[in-house]
């Protein structure tokens, strides 16, 4: 015993001088830049995209080198430390029964989740400007990226930790925590939640399309994805003041859509307009996608992980009927909202918009989330009826009210996620396993009163906390990019690429 305890004490000396002399070497490798070597560097890309580079472009670039290094360091450190390699974060055979069924079931809806990132991405790209498809992408990209990073490192502990009525505080980096569902893997649980998560940032990706910086955006979904999320996530399924309300949000009306919806609301405001959005008389002026075909695509691969999001979340096969229900009523719900959305705009503007009837499946689905397994499927058809009418009159709102949203990413997750939540409350049935009966199936104004409660704190939450980071973003590194950068497209300007190279693309407006 003695021996293996000087081994330990030995080992881990070596590990503390190892990282010593790891940093160090790191820090003088990065000290030892060579400006003048990244200055030769910058007149290619000059001559490649037509940007000129500036001074401060570089001191930026060689302060992020040194930032970078140092989060390597730290990275570095953490994995080969002793204390982690005694940390599983997880179950062992030994301790805790898995259930194969259950664990494959919400593996596979996870991935189908996950495969929703494509088709926000292609959602989104469709909905732009060809000159900025390549940046949307690419902020889609960052979401999930940065994001699963960390809600491992920060956010589910903050969500899923033991805590308190406002926050989780035990969890951080999966240490010393077990999954919160018997027989599931917690490995496996988290994947599913940071699929969850990756879904809520990038919904703001569109609210803020073509007009944000993409180092500001990257910020963004660092604050989204390790603390505001999670916050309220754990308000409502971590143990939070909600969940002892009884507010009901079974897949994320709520949680997951409204909080995007309304970040994204936040940023669209802070950030302006296009340029050439709204007239000198106010009146707002379409800027049409460059891909309707894109973004059909990306509408039927989010209606396809929709299954996944919704039946998913029951994170059992045990009773296949819930599981049914589910799928019907999410199917239902899309097909409704789609429906009715495509005959509003048919009589509003004349001709059945393609773009609306897309935002229309959205509605619906965004709409069936909250209720999903506790509603009939009329009920279904109901609510993803009123979704697509909701997404339409918001639309118009937004225009009236001078809010630039080039995809509709506020109208469909703000409003209709809102409607959802509500909608718990008035068709939500106990039989199915709602905390009660909604208003108008035979319950009282209770549920009702709990469901408009959630949301409204949940959304001033986010509202607040939102501004307040944007508003930092702003007052550091900015939000916007310059005049010129937004008429020559995104793509060129903040990836120094065209996603169409070989195209001539319309870059004056």
């Amino acid at each position: 015993m003695g021996n293996q305890t000087d081994y330990n004490l030995e080992w881990q000396t070596q590990w503390k001088k190892r990282s010593i002399l790891v940093g160090a070497q790191m820090r003088r490798s990065v000290e030892g830049i060579d400006a003048k070597m990244i200055a030769r560097a910058v007149p290619k890309l000059a001559r490649r995209t037509g940007i000129e580079r500036s001074d401060g472009d570089l001191k930026m670039r060689i302060s992020c080198g040194r930032w970078l290094t140092a989060l390597l360091a730290v990275i570095l450190l953490l994995a080969i430390s002793p204390e982690v390699f005694a940390e599983t974060g997880g179950e062992t055979k030994a301790t805790s029964k898995m259930n194969s069924l259950d664990t494959f079931w919400v593996l596979f809806a996870a991935i189908l989740v996950f495969f929703m990132q494509a088709g926000f991405g292609l959602v989104e790209a469709g909905m732009v400007r060809a000159k900025n498809a390549a940046n949307i992408l690419m902020k889609n990209l960052m979401d999930f990226s940065l994001g699963s990073i960390a809600f491992f490192a920060v956010g589910y502990a903050l969500m899923w930790g033991d805590g308190n009525w406002f926050v989780g505080t035990e969890g951080w980096f999966l240490f010393g925590v077990k999954s919160p569902v018997d027989g599931l893997p917690l490995y496996v649980f988290w994947f599913f939640q940071a699929a969850f998560v990756g879904a809520a940032a990038t919904i703001v990706a569109g609210g803020v399309a073509e007009r944000m910086k993409f180092a500001a955006y990257l910020l963004y979904t660092i604050a989204i994805t390790s603390l505001i999320y999670p916050v309220v996530g754990h308000w409502v399924w971590g143990g939070g003041w909600l969940s002892k309300l009884e507010f009901y949000d079974f897949a994320g009306s709520t949680v997951v859509h409204a909080v995007g919806g309304v970040a994204a609301l936040v940023g669209s405001i802070m950030l302006g307009p296009r340029i050439g959005k709204f007239g000198k008389d106010g009146n707002p002026r379409l800027i049409g996608g460059h891909s309707l075909p894109l973004a059909a695509l990306g509408v039927f691969i989010l209606w396809f992980g929709w299954y996944g999001f919704n039946a998913g979340s029951t994170l059992s096969l045990g009773d296949p009927n819930a599981v049914s229900l589910i799928v019907i009523n999410t199917t239902l719900a899309a097909a409704s909202g789609a429906t009715l959305a495509m005959l509003v705009a048919w009589v509003k503007f004349g001709k059945p918009d393609v773009s609306i009837a897309f935002n229309g499946v959205l509605a619906g689905l965004v709409g069936i989330t909250a209720s999903c397994n506790i509603v009939t499927p009329l009920a279904a058809i109901a609510i993803g009826a009123i979704a697509g009418i909701v997404v339409v009159l918001g639309l118009l709102l937004l225009d009236r009210l001078r809010v630039d949203d080039p995809v509709g990413a506020i109208s469909v997750h703000g409003l209709c996620g809102i409607w959802g939540t509500l909608a718990v409350g008035l068709l939500g049935l106990k039989s199915l396993g709602a905390p009660s009966d909604g208003l108008l199936v035979g319950g009282g104004i209770h549920m009702l009163g709990v469901q408009a409660l959630g949301v409204t704190i949940s959304l001033a939450f986010v509202a607040v906390t939102m501004w307040v980071v944007f508003k930092l973003i702003d007052l550091t590194i900015g939000l916007r990019v310059p005049r010129d950068a937004e008429l020559r497209g995104l793509d060129v300007r903040e990836h120094g690429m065209e996603s169409y190279s070989g195209f001539q693309i319309h870059i004056t407006e």
